[in-house]
């Protein structure tokens, strides 16, 4: 009788929500109980495993091991029990809190626009939303979604391509004319390239040259932790950027930039994703709305 005489879902939803919300007082709102219940709940969860799932301090909570092992599995788990009741019927509307991790440009260009037309769609669901072009960890940051560019590493996390963006070199007109537009790739030792202060993939900017691939370093004087920022700066007339298509589209139409050494571009491209916990398909409703409505919704062309 012992494991029917415990709630082992209800555990692991108050479990989940701990670490999702971020602390103990987040997760009794949420889930209508007081801190000290939720607080020890957890500890009757650990005394039950024999396993610590947290560490705490008065500041945060960290996952340890065994508590990174637990949520995932939580999360599959709660996502069948909702699969479950929906297929029954029941509950079968998206709800609840879905935290989203995005890079800065994407956000700007693509979902911040997207929000006032989900909400409408789902009004049952709140997001909290997240820009930083650095990668974080989904677990850690207690993110449902992450929207990254760029090749992804290998992990357990499931990932849905939203689409690709062709990379292009551009400056401001007014920085061209001060300082010459480059002919060639070599012209470019001469100029001011803006870079981001995160790490990348490649060390510099590749291009065609002499029917070859090289890469050239990039040297300037400003570096920026997002993409957005280097937009700023280039139609500022600081210096030259590499970026998406999709953020300066609009500029070069309206003529604010300008397409540099277009005729070296080597054609590379940054595929797009939306990276998620959700392995075997069971994935909460409201996280499956959200990658749902992302991939009908963003228009993403490798030209």
């Amino acid at each position: 009788m012992g494991r029917l005489d415990v709630n082992r879902s209800g555990e692991l939803e108050v479990f989940v929500r701990v670490i999702e919300l971020g602390g103990f007082s987040a997760a009794a709102r949420a889930c209508g109980m007081t801190p000290s219940a939720v607080s020890k709940l957890v500890s009757r969860l650990e005394q039950r495993l024999g396993a610590r799932l947290l560490n705490r301090s008065t500041r945060q909570l960290q996952l340890t091991a065994e508590g990174c092992g637990l949520y995932e599995r939580g999360v599959r788990v709660l996502a069948a029990l909702d699969e479950a009741e929906r297929c029954a019927g029941v509950h079968d509307t998206p709800r609840g809190r879905v935290r989203i991790n995005a890079n800065v440009p994407f956000g700007h260009h693509f979902l911040l626009p997207l929000v006032p037309v989900f909400l409408v769609r789902y009004p049952a669901v709140t997001l909290d939303i997240v820009l930083t072009d650095a990668v974080v960890d989904i677990l850690e940051q207690r993110t449902d979604v992450a929207v990254r560019a760029g090749p992804l590493k290998s992990s357990n996390l499931m990932a849905r391509k939203l689409g690709q963006t062709r990379m292009v070199i551009v400056a401001s007109p007014a920085y061209l004319a001060r300082c010459g537009m480059p002919a060639t790739p070599g012209e470019l030792a001469g100029h001011n390239l803006l870079d981001a202060n995160y790490a990348r993939a490649r060390p510099g900017w590749p291009l065609r040259h002499d029917g070859g691939e090289l890469i050239v370093p990039v040297l300037g004087n400003v570096q920026a932790s997002d993409g957005e920022a280097l937009r700023q700066l280039a139609l500022a007339g600081v210096g030259l950027a590499r970026l998406a298509a999709f953020q300066v589209r609009d500029d070069l139409a309206a003529g604010r930039l300008q397409a540099v050494l277009e005729e070296c571009n080597p054609g590379d491209s940054e595929e797009v994703h939306a990276v998620y916990v959700g392995q075997g398909g069971h994935v909460p409703l409201r996280v499956r709305a959200v990658l749902d409505f992302l991939a009908e919704n963003v228009s993403l062309s490798p030209r």
